[in-house]
């Protein structure tokens, strides 16, 4: 049965699925309706998508009304994360399910609004926790879910972004932590979704440190860096790594820069001005409510990309370690190579780290062994595909819990929410102390 499907939010996240029910998932699923307040985007994506036909544009303020007339069954969210809340409550009222990007929503009154618009309809809505499924994280999960290494006791989980990943937090609209929650939320509900997800327990409490301490104006003139450009794709000289030049990235000039006449959307700040109000640097403390406790780092100005996690259990260890870029390289004139593969002349393969995966489990008194992890292709660890063919064609067996709901993804975001609450005020704050409304039972009734 092919099921009818609205969309809210064209901007880069939403292209995943426009161009899966375009091609691969189209006998399944149809796009009915879309939405975004910049028409040039909904132009430059029909463009893209020919195969979607004339999906009718609408408002967003519109969306209960267009989920009654067309009688959609599901809305995609892919918004900024503030707008989250608000769209997903929307569809669930009028009638239909709601997928929505991470993170679920960025604070205690979204949380409510979701949980409390799910438990008045019962209608389904599903978080996209692609993380999950990648191989070397599900890899990990059934070490961890078989008992080898016992109980979990402790996690440490470092997560480094590079300057080219991370540094684009700080150029666009998740600058600013009304709009994305900061990297704690945005990002990190990932890597908080996956430990909640490995180990099987609920976070309790949270302390958390951290700040602003490498992009930003006060950072740049603390370092000597002079002046600034105001944005990359019209003002920045040629070399500097920290620009982002539009014009050169067919998707972003397609997206954004062609479409600024619309709506005065700026998609390539440069991230040593002013205005910034998100951190770079982050550490957490996490309690869990069976006794484990998380150390986590989050670094957004590493000269490589990837993570490491250590598991300890009553019986052994588990190790992933995961090098995503082992390398930002720079061309001639001085400005970032992204994909140093595309310019072999540079020869760097002596310089960089080789992007690599690797899962070693260690029983006491036992030597160390290698996991073995199924090879994958694509965005995120493999996950994209994977999760593309759940959401649409529906998940079938299910033994590790790939699929999300949005208990999942309260009891993701809490952490940030927490760590949040924690940063403001520098003590550590109980998740059940949060105003959740009917969330916190949610978050209780984990299991």
């Amino acid at each position: 049965m092919t099921r009818r499907y609205a969309l809210i939010g064209t901007g880069s996240r939403a292209q995943m699925y426009l161009e899966a029910l375009a091609t691969t998932h189209s006998d399944v699923g149809t796009l009915v309706a879309w939405s975004d307040p910049n028409s040039g985007r909904l132009d430059w994506s029909a463009e893209q998508n020919p195969s979607l036909g004339d999906p009718r544009r609408f408002d967003p303020a519109d969306l209960g009304d267009i989920v009654r007339e067309e009688k959609i069954d599901s809305v995609i969210v892919t918004t900024p994360d503030f707008l989250h809340a608000e769209y997903v409550a929307a569809a669930l009222d009028a009638g239909a399910d709601a997928i929505v990007e991470k993170p679920l929503t960025t604070s205690e009154e979204g949380i409510r609004q979701i949980a409390e618009a799910a438990e008045r309809t019962g209608r389904k809505v599903t978080i996209t926790f692609n993380y999950r499924y990648s191989p070397r994280n599900a890899e990990l999960k059934r070490v961890i879910a078989s008992g080898e290494i016992g109980d979990v006791t402790s996690v440490h989980f470092e997560w480094v972004l590079d300057t080219a990943h991370g540094a684009d937090y700080f150029r666009r609209w998740h600058r600013e932590k009304k709009n994305s929650g900061g990297l704690l939320i945005h990002k990190s509900s990932h890597h908080f979704d996956l430990v909640n997800w490995w180990i099987d327990q609920v976070p309790a409490r949270v302390f958390a440190s951290g700040g602003l301490r490498f992009y930003g104006a006060e950072n740049a003139a603390r370092r000597g860096l002079g002046e600034r450009p105001a944005r990359g794709s019209v003002d920045a000289a040629a070399g500097d790594p920290f620009a982002l030049d539009m014009r050169t990235d067919e998707k972003l000039r397609g997206l954004y820069l062609d479409q600024e006449r619309h709506d005065g959307y700026l998609r390539d700040k440069d991230v040593f001005d002013e205005g910034i109000t998100i951190e770079d640097n982050l550490a957490l403390i996490v309690d869990y409510d069976r006794g484990a406790t998380m150390s986590y780092s989050l670094n957004a100005h590493s000269p490589w990309e990837g993570y490491t996690v250590a598991v300890n259990g009553t019986k052994g260890r588990a190790e992933l370690t995961v090098v995503e870029r082992g390398i930002v390289a720079t061309d001639e004139s001085g400005g970032t190579v992204v994909d140093p593969s595309a310019r072999p002349d540079l020869v760097i393969a002596d310089r960089a780290r080789p992007e690599s995966e690797s899962l070693v489990v260690q029983t006491h008194f036992s030597a160390a062994r290698e996991v073995p992890i199924p090879v994958a292709e694509g965005g995120h660890g493999g996950g994209d595909a994977m999760l593309l063919n759940d959401l649409f064609r529906g998940a079938g067996e299910d033994p590790l819990g790939f699929t999300a709901d949005w208990t999942d993804g309260v009891r993701s975001v809490v952490v940030g929410v927490a760590g949040n609450a924690s940063l403001v005020s520098g003590q550590p704050v109980t998740v059940a102390d949060l105003d959740l409304g009917p969330a916190s039972s949610a978050i209780r009734d984990a299991r």
